[in-house]
């Protein structure tokens, strides 16, 4: 998870630290049903009602949102600042672009049903900004 605040994602990408998690949680084992008394695998909502933490892929949301708003108030001096409103300069490859980490920025934005589409002004207010954040730790990723 270090430095998971940079990532910029695809929803192929989201879907592996998804599979790695379901299969760490598996050490919880089989479980025994009570109907047919046989022993089956549990489900992967099984997994997650058990496992009372945030699944991984909240945890990169959020972090990547609380450090969104650390970049939008630093100054335009900062490298940072510099890197997330700069524009390079020569020819992008053929094909789909990837995603960049503002495109990502966005779209969790939209998954709490914020269609702000200023977010830099958004991030600004630290009390709207921080209460996002915590809108995107509390949603349900399948």
């Amino acid at each position: 998870m270090y430095g998971c605040e940079t990532w910029s994602l695809t929803l192929q990408e989201e879907r592996k630290p998804r599979v790695f998690e379901n299969m760490v949680l598996r050490i919880f084992g089989p479980r025994k049903d009570e109907v047919t008394g046989e022993w089956r695998r549990l489900h992967n909502k099984e997994l997650n009602d058990l496992y009372s933490s945030p699944n991984l892929v909240r945890m990169i949301k959020s972090r990547r949102m609380r450090w969104a708003g650390h970049v939008v108030h630093m100054g335009e001096e900062r490298g940072v600042y510099r890197v997330l409103m700069g524009k390079p300069e020569g020819k992008r490859p053929l094909g789909r672009p990837r995603p960049r980490w503002v495109d990502n920025i966005r779209m969790d934005l939209q998954e709490v049903r914020c269609r702000y589409m200023d977010w830099i002004g958004l991030a600004q207010d630290r009390d709207r900004w921080q209460t996002l954040v915590s809108a995107v730790m509390d949603l349900r990723v399948p």
